[in-house]
């Protein structure tokens, strides 16, 4: 697999390319992106470093003010920035920290803002999880902490991000991986 590159096996799209591509049309000016991962790769690939990365891990090519320790209390100030993503990584936030973690997500947004949250078919994060993360060539740290759910429900999602203060809140498939993936937009109002 490759890390964020857009071909994967014999010229099949990746499942992160195609991730990145959908959430970049949602997010709008400048842009947190949390648990960035290897090299904030999504913020200095796709948005061309219009925005900041975070992750609680120190991942290669991470800068020490790209981790944070304690994920909820981001270090910026108030209405800092314009968009706010969370891409395929709710599962691993653990679940008595997801509310506090996203009230920081709607606190350093601008006013009209929006938060981009995606997540795959519970089935289909359950095969890709059990199938493949799980394969010892494969296994990464970031994809499989022992305790991390391999999925987080759509109704959970919403209700966190109605709970956090996002309005008018709407779920978007990606129809190039058969509907099996999709993200959800909410906005600061």
């Amino acid at each position: 697999m490759t890390d964020g590159d857009s071909r994967l096996y014999g010229g099949l799209s990746s499942l992160r390319s195609e991730r990145y591509d959908y959430v970049a049309r949602e997010v709008h000016g400048y842009c947190l992106d949390v648990g960035c991962v290897t090299n904030n790769h999504f913020v200095n690939k796709w948005l061309k470093g219009k925005g900041k990365g975070i992750d609680v891990y120190q991942h290669p090519g991470l800068a020490p003010d790209e981790v944070v320790e304690d994920i909820t209390h981001f270090p910026f100030k108030d209405a800092s920035f314009d968009s706010v993503t969370f891409i395929a990584n709710m599962n691993h936030i653990p679940e008595p920290l997801r509310d506090k973690e996203l009230s920081e997500a709607y606190r350093c947004l601008k006013q009209s803002g929006n938060i981009v949250v995606t997540f795959g078919n519970p089935i289909a994060e359950i095969i890709v999880h059990t199938m493949l993360f799980r394969r010892e060539d494969l296994r990464r740290k970031d994809f499989t902490e022992e305790n991390d759910p391999y999925y987080v429900l759509d109704s959970e999602i919403v209700e966190r991000l109605s709970r956090a203060g996002f309005k008018h809140i709407r779920k978007k498939y990606f129809f190039t991986q058969w509907g099996l993936n999709h993200l959800f937009v909410g906005w600061k109002t």
